[in-house]
């Protein structure tokens, strides 16, 4: 033991200290100005909070019976500038210095959120929250790339999450700081070598739940347009439901929490598995059906009169071939009688128009000198020669006299 030294036990220390702060009059009824930072509207009525300023943070708290008269009166926001009335105290139980606010006056907006609303308008402005270019998240991911602190509650959340809904799901994670000096370059040259490496087919970005200026990262612009130029998907997962950050507008889709990115990235097994089963009974019912129909109609065919007794089917085409046959000589016979019919007819028809079947009836013919054919007796003169060709031979006489007929 040290010697002639006064030792106190932690809660004496506490609640001296506590005691000091309490009877200090300059303490008991102070106002303090700063930036609202990590508020909570608890459901019991009271409002916690943290005060800061460019240098410092301290902590605040507000009950229910003081939260009701400014609840309805101002919209306590994060960002928002403030000037708070209480007294600073010491919580002897965790040792932790606050302030207890009795009342709360708006100043105006804090410095970090008017350069997170600067960003976010010059982001906005050139595009980069725009629908068109938000891509679709994978239904089912090979792999589901993280960036996040190795450390942080996030990573176990996203981790506990993916394996209790898919438990062999790969997961590729990159480690990186989520706040600090640095920590915005560090998510963005992760995001990029994600890109590069190109394990994933989605990625979560995040961290857990945080004041503003802890999120603070994923509000810098260096983040917001690695996020943007990425090629794989990039699910946000910044701090907890009611925080909102600029990865958050800019990434192909936000989740409140990290739990939920999780469940955003990665389908359930037992849902795919009992889809995946549930097709493979359609198909395989569907096969059978089709082989036990085809089966049936092949049974058919070969039960058939034609397949069972093939030798009356070929009796049945030799007797219909047979008749064809008659039928094709009679209608033959036919033709060639009416054909020889028909000959028959021209030839006695040419035979009654030959020069030599009109001189069998009577007729004769006349030829002059010079053995041409004479029609009438203009062709002769008395004297001429005259040639008559008769069905029994010819005649030649020499004309003594002419006589025409007046018609």
């Amino acid at each position: 033991m040290f010697e002639n030294d006064y030792i106190l036990s932690v809660t004496q220390l506490n609640e001296y200290v506590a005691a000091q702060l309490k009877n200090d009059i300059l303490l008991g009824n102070i106002g303090v100005r700063g930036e609202i930072s990590g508020l909570v509207k608890h459901s019991s009525g009271h409002i916690f909070f943290s005060l800061k300023d460019e240098n410092a943070l301290v902590r605040c708290t507000m009950f229910k019976s003081y939260a009701d008269n400014v609840r309805y009166k101002l919209d306590l926001k994060d960002g928002m500038q403030v000037v708070v009335k209480g007294s600073a105290m010491l919580y002897v139980k965790d040792g932790q210095f606050r302030i207890n606010v009795r009342a709360i006056e708006k100043e105006g907006s804090g410095a970090i959120f008017e350069n997170f609303l600067k960003l976010k308008e010059k982001l906005e402005k050139e595009g980069l929250f725009d629908e068109k270019y938000k891509r679709p998240i994978p239904f089912l991911p090979k792999c589901v790339g993280v960036v996040t602190s190795p450390t942080g509650a996030a990573l176990q959340d996203i981790l506990n999450i993916t394996y209790r809904r898919f438990p062999k799901m790969n997961i590729c994670l990159c480690p990186t700081a989520v706040q600090g000096n640095g920590a915005a370059e560090e998510i963005a040259s992760a995001i990029l070598y994600m890109n590069k490496i190109n394990k994933c087919d989605v990625m979560i970005v995040g961290r857990g739940g945080g004041s503003l200026e802890d999120l603070w990262a994923f509000n810098e612009e260096v983040v917001a347009r690695a996020i943007f130029e990425s090629e794989i998907p990039i699910v946000s997962a910044v701090g907890h439901e009611t925080d909102f950050s600029i990865s958050d507008f800019v990434a192909d889709m936000r989740a409140p929490t990290p739990s939920a990115a999780a469940e955003l990235c990665v389908p359930l097994y037992e849902s795919i598995s009992g889809t995946v089963n549930q097709y493979d009974f359609t198909i395989r019912n569907t096969v059978k059906n089709n082989i036990a129909l085809r089966r049936q109609r092949l049974d058919s065919i070969t039960s058939s009169a034609v397949l069972s007794s093939p030798l009356n089917a070929l009796s049945a085409f030799n007797m219909k071939v047979e008749n064809c046959e008659r039928i094709m000589d009679e209608a033959v016979k036919s033709a060639l009688n009416i054909a020889k019919e028909k000959y028959f007819g021209y030839e006695k028809k040419l035979e009654a128009l030959s020069p030599y079947g009109v001189l069998e009836r009577g007729y004769a013919a006349v030829k002059n000198s010079d053995g041409e054919f004479v029609l009438n007796t203009k062709g002769f003169d008395v004297g001429d020669v005259a040639d008559i060709m008769m069905s029994d031979g010819n005649i030649k006489v020499t004309v003594e006299e002419i006589t025409r007929f007046s018609k």
